[in-house]
């Protein structure tokens, strides 16, 4: 067995909602410019919580009906760890109560985290003798914006998603590539803050995004009509309508819920995912492709089966 398959899915969103009307209030912008440029309506921010906050009710939601002592690994991607050390992983081996001999590591791929968790925990699994592996994005990006930036506060948002994995004799591909450039999206220790160049960002994700769906479909001898969702990362609506037009794929396949959340950056996937899991969408045997892409310039892809 060399796959892995996603049994349980968790989220968490903090209760604040940030709408667009909200913004209009203290910066120069509206409804309209924001909705239209973005697809993004509303977002929900922290108050008194941190990333791991956020991430171990994501986590204790995937593991509702999972046994604990058979987790031997929890991953964690994120930019906005709650300490520089310990990482966000250990703190949350012990609020959750997993045993001590577990596998405990963040990861900073950015918004491609989740995708790169994912590959590592399914290299990792297959040399594990327990059964389960966590892996879970999350991040409050509330907590690095400058908010007299339009171009950039308005886009991102505080959330987690989790899922608990087990290694499956099942289909499963990974795609992964960087290129390293900090200036089109970063945000620095001096200062603090997350900065972006749109216009930058939209050419990378754009092709980045078809690199990886053209490059899976192919390697696992697949047409798009085969795949039955494309989970993308939730950056903007326009990159992910101009992908599915660029590759003649059905808008259908492609879930959206960056018009509530905006930009969580790691946890957007798999915050997608489970609500996609809850709604009663996703059934076992279905093809689903992962795709993250952002800053780095990185990005990552998964195909697997549900």
């Amino acid at each position: 067995m060399d796959g892995i398959k996603i049994v349980s899915t968790g989220y968490y969103v903090p209760p604040r909602v940030v709408t667009n009307d909200d913004f209009a209030k203290k910066i120069d912008t509206s409804d309209e410019w924001i909705s239209t440029r973005t697809g993004i309506k509303t977002r929900h921010f922290a108050e008194g919580e941190d990333t791991t906050d956020l991430a171990f009710k994501a986590c204790e939601n995937a593991l509702k009906d999972i046994d604990k002592s058979q987790v031997g690994m929890i991953l964690v991607a994120s930019i906005t760890n709650t300490y520089f050390t310990p990482s966000t992983a250990c703190l949350l081996q012990e609020r959750l109560g997993l045993d001590e001999e577990v596998f405990a590591l963040d990861i900073n791929a950015a918004c491609s985290g989740f995708e790169y968790a994912l590959s590592l925990a399914r290299s990792y699994m297959h040399f594990c003798k327990k059964k389960y592996a966590i892996v879970v994005g999350a991040e409050t990006l509330s907590s690095i914006m400058d908010f007299t930036d339009r171009s950039t506060c308005v886009l991102f948002g505080d959330g987690a998603g989790a899922v608990v994995l087990e290694k499956a004799d099942a289909l499963y591909l990974d795609y992964h590539g960087a290129r390293g450039q900090a200036d089109p999206l970063f945000a620095s220790r001096e200062e603090g803050y997350m900065r972006m160049q749109g216009r930058e960002v939209f050419r990378f994700a754009t092709s980045s995004i078809a690199e990886c769906i053209e490059h899976l479909t192919k390697e696992a001898h697949l047409t798009y009509d085969d795949i039955d969702y494309f989970v993308l990362h939730q950056a903007n609506g326009r990159i992910i309508s101009h992908v599915y037009k660029k590759l003649k794929i059905p808008s259908e396949k492609f879930y959206i819920n960056l018009d509530r959340y905006g930009n969580t950056s790691g946890a957007s996937v798999p915050l997608a995912l489970a609500e996609m899991n809850e709604k009663g969408m996703l059934k076992r045997g279905m093809k689903i492709m992962l795709v993250g892409f952002g800053g780095g310039l990185a990005y990552g892809a998964n195909l697997l089966e549900w």
